[in-house]
């Protein structure tokens, strides 16, 4: 089962999703228009409304508020995009110049809290207390990581363990959000419920850890943003943290001056003793851990296709190259 047979067990939903989307993006104020469509229509996977549909398809459920939840997760991550290009002064983002590139970081952060306040207008027409505060949570804890992953920045004594807690926060929130949602609406036992919560979670970790991988052994054609881009920023991830604990002190200073300062000038170094220490296949592996462990979560679930689904999108986001 390969991702477009993946899109095709929820065509109808996505295009419901999709039109919800669209008719709830529109404001009078049209450059909230012009940043909002630009930002929803690059090109991104959609992959937390996905797991929400699916989720629900596994487990049953036959009404149509998944329809609504999945607009608002995808409108909660767009907005969390549209900050964090404006916190990492980023230009490219899906191929594209970046919100914040074409209209200004004033903009794009103000774009950003419309779509917050539109999501949270969405959840109270949902009218269910419990997935209000499941998605209130979630933005609360995603704030967290972001503000987390700001002191991290340019701080090479960040730990592997502190790195984890800000991408499960940062990252994962939502993807455990957008499955455990399903597990909610379905009105499932605490058991399943916290079953697709862990594999939301177990997921978006893995998704994130590839992200780190991609960003010192892709392109940027494949992965759509510039390469070493986190590197530039002095953002410790795991690949850095790795390398600066199993290469030679020379190596190490060499990071933890990289990190320190940001820029690009250090790159191919950095690039040398990552390849050296062999951080890429350690991050590979701990990407691998977490999609087997997002994958064992499933156990709870009766077997179906939508299950089968879920299996492989744990499968693709260790495998992808983009």
């Amino acid at each position: 089962m390969n991702i477009e047979d993946i899109n095709g067990l929820i065509a109808d939903e996505m295009m419901g999703v999709n039109r919800c989307i669209q008719t709830r993006l529109n404001s009078e104020i049209v450059l909230i228009n012009q940043i909002g469509f630009h930002i929803v229509n690059s090109g991104g996977k959609r992959l937390r409304p996905v797991l929400h549909l699916l989720g629900c398809k596994a487990l049953g459920y036959t009404a149509r508020q998944h329809i609504d939840i999945a607009a608002v997760l995808e409108f909660i991550h767009t907005a969390t995009l549209l900050h964090d290009d404006v916190v990492d002064s980023s230009e490219m983002r899906r191929g594209q110049d970046t919100a914040n590139a074409l209209w200004g970081n004033e903009a794009s952060v103000l774009v950003g809290d419309f779509l917050y306040s539109r999501a949270f207008q969405m959840m109270v027409e949902v009218g269910n207390m419990r997935v209000m505060e499941i998605l209130a949570e979630a933005t609360n804890t995603i704030a967290e990581g972001e503000v987390q992953q700001l002191l991290n920045i340019n701080d090479p004594d960040t730990t592997e363990e502190n790195y984890l807690q800000v991408i499960r926060s940062k990252t994962a929130k939502l993807f455990q959000s957008a499955t455990q949602l399903s597990a909610v609406i379905s009105l499932q036992a605490p058991q399943i419920e916290q079953a697709m919560a862990d594999y939301g979670m177990h997921l978006g970790t893995a998704f994130q850890l590839v992200d780190d991988v991609l960003d010192y052994s892709s392109t940027s054609e494949e992965i759509g943003k510039n390469i070493g881009d986190d590197l530039a920023e002095g953002k410790p991830t795991l690949p850095l943290i790795y390398s600066m604990r199993q290469g030679s002190a020379e190596q190490a200073q060499t990071i933890r001056s990289a990190i320190e300062h940001g820029g690009r000038e250090h790159t191919t170094e950095v690039m040398a003793a990552i390849e050296s220490t062999g951080a890429i296949d350690y991050t590979a592996k701990a990407a691998r851990l977490e999609a087997d462990k997002a994958i064992a979560a499933l156990k709870e679930i009766p077997n179906s296709e939508y299950k089968d689904a879920l299996v492989q999108l744990a499968e693709f986001s260790v495998k992808r190259t983009y």
